[in-house]
């Protein structure tokens, strides 16, 4: 029987005879459905080929997505333990799929040393053995060749400090840890997403392994009190339920980054797995060696991922700490590229006077290879009317880190201005699958799959939005900005009286986020049928928004509605005169925000 057998949507068929053809060229039979005798059942092939394969690899794609076959063929190899995912065009794979590492091959022209395709080699060498020199142990460090391969989940370490203001340290420590375990070649990490979907609950192994594929659990707990810090960690097998290493670090906080060196490479040698000289030293860079900046910049980066988008004032905390960091330490390139985002949202989002590209610069002087400076840079060219330069940048920050949450939301949102919603698609679904706190990039995916006709992605971005929205309220019940988010997602899923209230309540609580605003318009125009209530708020969006959101605004499929409407027009006439620019400077990508901001 084949080693290892392929499962892909019938569109994708080119994908999968490349593929299939450099696995056998690497010394793999390879089996799919194109191999299929003329005198027996599909189904009963099918079920056969998959239960003696020693490895299901499933191409997933948005058909593939909607293919019954493919799922039906996933679960059958999650069952039985030899599933492998790779993404063809960044789509996340359905429930429950999506909490299963899935390799990135987006764009991937045979390329056997791209790091999308080099994940799925090792998680195939892992559970076939096959193609591995004489004596040469399988990945892991065992010399079981049908050895499961070894993937961790580090659980969100828990904030023993007895202070909540002190959750985004916890946090961060355990983000790191997950970044630091990545850059292990040898072993495969949970994605953050799917890990911190768990904090807080009870730790259920069977549940951990099954749903996420885990052969381990790490979890531990962080208390800080002044100059003093306190992590506990413990490596679990989860199909004994066995400790294979623990361990108590009380240090002074300047130690910090000693400690997550330590656990790192600890598990590295509990699980007999090889650290490479290159593994070691990119665990070792930190990029500053300031205790105190790199919490500044944990606090920073928490409010940024899970602050209240569209605020200004959440904009301008940001800066503001990011700067307290680089006066400890001017060298830190992380901080400058977060100083750099939160300055081009405030330039751009609220046309006030912060400059991003000098931090951008800054960082990449200082690290050349750090993804989001160039985010930064593609925003700035966009908005000058270089399309074309934008996404030179774009391409290049996906390049050096195809994981970052960053990148991909801004490549989303980049792509999604230029008119390209479909294509905008798989960038906003890795956004929300890198980071669980993303509210904001599953409300667009609402407006995308709607634009193209897609139901079933329609129904579960407004699911993910509203469970996001949800728990963001619940922790800071005066953000009106995630309630504009949320409302589009209620009234997507037929619950209008409750899309009613979260309407009204955002409307009191922040009558002047922007933000809020448009995205409150967008539901009620496109979800509630409400064009005069959308243009009502509408009014105070038009006094304040800047040119770059006008534009994102002039393709917007869920505004189509309003385009027609004498009140709308006047309104974006009376924006274009106060900007000093025109609908078809707009068009061309010629940005008033460098002349007014």
């Amino acid at each position: 029987m084949a080693d290892i057998f392929i499962s892909y949507a019938r569109p994708a068929e080119g994908q999968a005879q490349q593929i299939a053809q450099t696995l056998r060229t690497a010394g793999y039979s390879v089996w799919r459905d194109d191999e299929l005798p003329a005198h027996r059942s599909y189904g009963e092939v099918i079920e056969e080929r998959i239960r003696t394969a020693k490895a299901v690899l499933v191409l997933w794609s948005n058909d593939a997505v909607r293919s019954q076959w493919v799922r039906a063929e996933a679960d059958a190899a999650r069952e039985l333990g030899t599933l492998v995912q790779v993404s063809l065009d960044g789509v996340l794979p359905p429930m429950p799929f999506n909490q299963i590492q899935c390799a990135d091959l987006m764009g991937w022209r045979g390329d056997t040393g791209a790091p999308g395709w080099q994940k799925v080699v090792s998680s195939i060498l892992s559970l076939s053995g096959v193609g591995l020199a004489d004596g040469e142990p399988a990945p892991g460090g065992r010399g079981d060749a049908a050895a499961q391969p070894v993937m961790i989940c580090v659980l969100p370490f828990h904030n023993m400090s007895g202070d909540g203001e002190q959750e985004y340290f916890s946090d961060g420590i355990s983000e790191d840890i997950i970044i630091d375990l990545s850059k292990v070649s040898a072993l495969s990490v949970v994605a953050r997403n799917a890990a911190f979907a768990l904090k807080g609950a009870p730790v259920d192994l069977p549940s951990v392994a099954r749903d996420l594929g885990a052969t381990h659990v790490l979890e531990g707990s962080v208390r800080k009190a002044g100059s003093r810090v306190r992590i506990t960690a413990e490596l679990i097998d989860c199909a004994t339920g066995g400790q294979l290493w623990a361990e108590r670090y009380d240090r002074d906080l300047t130690d910090i980054f000693a400690i997550q060196d330590e656990i790192s490479k600890a598990i590295v040698a509990a699980l007999r797995l090889k650290l490479l000289p290159k593994e070691k030293k990119a665990i070792e860079h930190r990029g500053t060696a300031n205790p105190d900046a790199y919490t500044l910049y944990l606090l920073a980066r928490r409010h940024w991922i899970s602050g209240n988008v569209g605020s200004l004032r959440r904009d301008q905390l940001i800066v503001r700490i990011c700067r307290q960091a680089i006066a400890l330490d001017p060298n830190y390139a992380r901080a400058w590229a977060l100083l750099a985002l939160a300055q081009a949202e405030i330039r751009f989002w609220h046309r006030l006077e912060e400059d991003g590209m000098t931090a951008a610069e800054r960082a990449l002087e200082l690290d050349a290879g750090i993804a989001e400076a160039h985010c930064v840079r593609a925003r700035f060219y966009q908005s000058a009317g270089d399309n074309a330069a934008a996404n030179r940048e774009l391409a290049t920050a996906l390049k050096l880190d195809p994981e970052s949450w960053e990148v991909n939301k801004e490549t989303a949102h980049l792509t999604f201005r230029q008119g390209l919603v479909r294509e905008s698609i798989p960038y906003f679904e890795k956004a929300c699958a890198l980071m669980d706190t993303d509210y904001h990039d599953a409300c667009m995916l609402t407006t995308c799959y709607e634009a193209v006709g897609d139901k079933d992605g329609l129904i579960r971005s407004a699911q993910i939005t509203i469970a996001r929205v949800e728990r963001e309220i619940a922790q800071d019940p005066t953000n009106g900005g995630a309630m504009g988010m949320g409302a589009g997602a209620l009234a997507t899923l037929g619950d209008e009286t409750r899309a009613r209230e979260w309407i009204a309540r955002a409307l009191l609580l922040e009558p002047d986020n922007v933000l809020m605003r448009y995205n409150l318009a967008c539901a009620l125009t496109m979800q509630l049928r409400d064009n005069q209530a959308a243009i009502e708020v509408l009014e105070g969006y038009f006094e304040q928004t800047s040119a770059h959101h006008i534009r994102h605004m002039l393709v917007d499929p869920d505004i189509d509605p309003l385009r027609e409407e004498p009140r709308f027009i006047a309104l974006l006439e009376k924006a274009f005169a106060r900007l000093g620019t025109t609908r078809e400077q707009l068009m061309g990508g010629i940005a008033a925000d460098n002349a007014a901001a």
